[in-house]
């Protein structure tokens, strides 16, 4: 009878501690999707200091020029005049998928967005600070369909070049 007493324990610790744990990370996914909108919500009313304040000090910002390779404090002097000007740029999410380590303090992502740019897609990292979920790393990239690559291709190759050289 003890056994059996211990055995229904243990499974009810751990369906609760399943259970809890489940809504945890959909908590967090629901706080990352916050800091997320607000951030292309900051970008898209120009508002700096609210658009910055989403990233982390050490954040990492790679935009879709391949020189554009950004650590925050050169990210702020490139931004500034765009948002200075009072409007910096305007992302709408199409689609987001959110994912949690099972530590609960470090989130990846990747998204759809709708830009002046046309379709883009963005990927990044975001970790649990003292503060809240701050954005750590992201890259936004020019999507391409498939069945252009080979004209695009054409027009990078001759705008790339000094890029390439500069790496050999």
């Amino acid at each position: 009878m003890n056994k059996v007493i211990t055995l229904i324990t243990i499974l009810l610790f751990t369906s609760c501690s399943s259970t809890k744990q489940i809504t945890d990370i959909k908590e967090s996914v629901a706080q990352v999707n916050f800091v997320l909108n607000e951030w292309h919500e900051a970008a898209a009313q120009a508002n700096y200091e609210n658009y910055f304040s989403k990233m982390s000090k050490d954040a990492i910002f790679i935009g879709t020029d391949a020189k554009e390779n950004w650590h925050l404090e050169d990210f702020k002097t490139f931004a500034k005049p765009y948002f200075d000007r009072g409007k910096a740029w305007s992302f709408s999410t199409l689609e987001r998928h959110v994912y949690i380590n099972s530590e609960g303090d470090i989130a990846w992502f990747d998204e759809l967005l709708d830009t002046q740019m046309e379709i883009c897609r963005g990927s990044g990292v975001l970790i649990l600070t003292s503060k809240g979920w701050k954005i750590q790393h992201y890259v936004l990239s020019m999507t391409i369909p498939n069945e252009n690559v080979d004209e695009v291709v054409k027009i990078k190759k001759i705008i790339e070049l000094q890029t390439k050289l500069k790496y050999q």
